[in-house]
């Protein structure tokens, strides 16, 4: 397993970090599309970024978490949501879906890629590091949405979402078997995750819905 681990602690961080920023701002955009105070602003954005992460860790039985491994995490977040705040009460910014689905759609990509690589790590099944891809990144977005109070995303909107993370876990598998450099797993996952989560965006393309 030694070139999983050639992500060294630095690149580590740097996609934590980006994931972070990625689900915060998701949530920083729907918190202020439904109209919350600074504090609702806030929590949403810390929920979203940390949510997923916070989940995959307390399965995998590590501690201390990892935003308390690394506290910068956790001012770079608060940073975000005070600067985003002022940002989007002196500019008239669309809060659209489609704005929200952006940084969601990145997050879920390079969430899913540490989630895999945490799993992976420890020799865990190859299965079971797939599905803390999918838990790292789709968590934080349920715990979003159901704070905003409406149904997650993931679940009702019918278009691939957890399924995005599924096929980038098991690229970012397929790579690790085969002896490929961490940071090519890394960067294919996020991209075909990612990648195919704007697809189907794009093109809308829709799961089965259930039918009574």
């Amino acid at each position: 397993m030694q070139h999983v681990q050639l992500w060294g602690e630095t690149l580590r961080l740097l996609v934590e970090l980006a994931g972070t920023i990625a689900f915060a701002l998701s949530g920083i955009l729907e918190a202020a599309r439904k109209r919350l105070d600074a504090v609702g602003v806030c929590a949403v954005g810390f929920l979203a970024a940390f949510g997923g992460g916070t989940l995959r860790d307390l399965l995998l039985d590590q501690r201390p978490f990892f935003w308390v491994r690394h506290v910068e995490l956790l001012w770079g977040v608060l940073t975000l949501c005070v600067l985003a705040m002022l940002f989007l009460r002196s500019h008239h910014f669309a809060l659209t879906e489609r704005a929200i689905q952006w940084p969601d759609a990145l997050g879920l990509g390079l969430f899913a890629a540490t989630g895999v690589h945490e799993a992976l790590v420890l020799d865990l099944p190859l299965l079971v590091a797939v599905l803390m891809g999918i838990i790292t990144g789709v968590f934080g977005g349920v715990l979003r949405d159901v704070v905003c109070n409406q149904i997650p995303s993931a679940f009702n909107d019918h278009r691939p979402y957890a399924v995005c993370a599924f096929v980038g876990g098991w690229v970012y598998v397929g790579l690790w078997q085969s002896g490929a450099p961490g940071w090519v797993a890394l960067v294919t996952c996020v991209s075909v995750t990612a990648g195919l989560r704007l697809l189907a965006l794009w093109r809308n393309w829709q799961l089965p819905a259930w039918k009574t």
